[in-house]
């Protein structure tokens, strides 16, 4: 996450340790573990949130589909218009 090499928390650790001592180190270390989890079960939720609203979305969009495929099927006169204008006009003026 934060691309920390080896070197790096060693130098971290050891300033922990001369800054908090040694009796607070280990609470400290627990809480950023626990601050480290909820962080990452957050955005695990929000990319779950992201990817519902990304299926609700398409739903409505082929439920939007289904519905006007419905409506021309159930008119024939609509399904004429679509296929051709010219013979829809012709049958109305008949």
């Amino acid at each position: 996450m934060f691309n920390i090499g080896f070197s790096e928390a060693l130098i971290i650790f050891l300033v922990a340790l001369i800054v908090l001592g040694p009796e607070k180190l280990p609470e400290v270390g627990r809480f950023l573990a626990k601050l480290s989890l909820e962080v990452k079960k957050a955005i695990d939720e929000l990319k779950r949130e992201l990817e519902l609203e990304d299926v609700e979305k398409d739903l409505k969009e082929a439920k939007k589909e289904i519905e006007e495929l419905k409506e021309e099927v159930t008119d024939p006169m609509k399904l004429l218009d679509k296929l051709d204008p010219k013979i829809n006009d012709q049958t109305k003026s008949s």
